[in-house]
């Protein structure tokens, strides 16, 4: 299948919402911002800056509606946030934010930890959402966590995620993704899914969220880049993870990707080597090493923030 292979991927940071939420250092205000310009400048074009979730449980969020009010604005850029459920959803629109992903796990076990809610239950509040944020004019991008698997219910069948994302398409979402929250997935499991889900997706894009919890997640990128998926999430520095599942790891590196998309001759757009700069700060800040590696193998000139 590698005639599908795509000439060009669109990256999407998801370093200062799904990065940031995981540590528990919080980021100031100001220095997210700074990280969010910084993004721009390397070339990022798309970029979750934030979710809107209950502020004593994700403090790192709790300034998402002032963020998001202070964002630089480019026309070429398109500023996100996640939403969970409808008070979520209710800040966003007040928000002002353009565009937000609504996202239901098909694992009842992990939506229960997560969102606090049966499957069933999420996907028709999911559903309603949906409408209203289409009606409401926002962009809407649907994602389904756990995809490629759930450590507390192991593989997830393929006709449950079929279904959801055919349900995604008739409720008006305009991007479709896929999330492998617990790090599960391998190249199989992408081809299983990917069979199922790509002739119902029509000319809906399609996105993947990977993360590296078991060291897979670019060979699964390549597996999904071979089915001509061209739009990828990643964090600087390889941050993130999902705070309900246990030894969970964070995004595929936007640096390493990037320098991956390089080697094969695909543009992504990204200067990998100033995104490698944020994250040698980014770890100076949280004073840890993060799992990304291009920011570490180069003898990048660290500027000040």
């Amino acid at each position: 299948m590698d005639n599908l292979m795509p000439h060009a991927v669109t990256l999407v940071e998801v370093g200062p919402r799904d990065g940031f939420q995981f540590e528990k250092t919080v980021v100031p205000t100001d220095r997210k911002l700074s990280v969010i310009g910084r993004l721009v400048a390397a070339g990022l074009k798309q970029i979750q800056v934030a979710s809107f979730v209950h502020p004593a449980k994700v403090p790192q969020m709790a300034d998402a509606d002032p963020l998001i009010r202070r964002l630089p604005r480019d026309d070429g850029v398109v500023y996100s946030a996640l939403v969970l459920n409808r008070l979520g959803l209710s800040r966003a629109l007040a928000s002002g934010i353009p565009a937000v992903e609504i996202s239901i796990s098909a694992s009842d076990a992990h939506s229960r930890k997560n969102a606090g809610m049966a499957h069933a239950d999420a996907l028709d509040q999911g559903l309603r959402m949906i409408g209203q944020a289409v009606s409401a004019d926002l962009y809407v991008r649907a994602s389904v966590q756990c995809t490629f698997g759930c450590v507390f219910e192991g593989q997830i069948p393929s006709a449950r995620i079929a279904d959801i994302i055919r349900r995604f398409v008739d409720h008006g979402a305009h991007v479709l993704a896929l999330a492998d929250t617990t790090g599960m997935g391998s190249p199989p499991v992408i081809k299983r899914v990917l069979d199922a889900v790509l002739p119902l997706t029509g000319r809906l894009p399609l996105a993947l969220h990977l993360h590296d919890t078991r060291g897979l997640g670019l060979v699964n990128l390549m597996a999904a880049l071979n089915y001509g998926v061209s739009i990828f999430d990643t964090a600087l520095a390889g941050m993130g993870g999902c705070p309900f599942v246990p030894g969970a790891a964070g995004n595929i590196a936007t640096e390493d990707t990037a320098h991956l998309m390089e080697t094969l001759g695909i543009c992504s757009g990204v200067d990998y080597r100033r995104v490698g700069v944020i994250s040698r700060e980014m770890e100076m800040f949280f004073r840890k090493t993060f799992p990304g590696r291009m920011h570490r193998v180069t003898d990048y000139a660290v500027s000040s923030a």
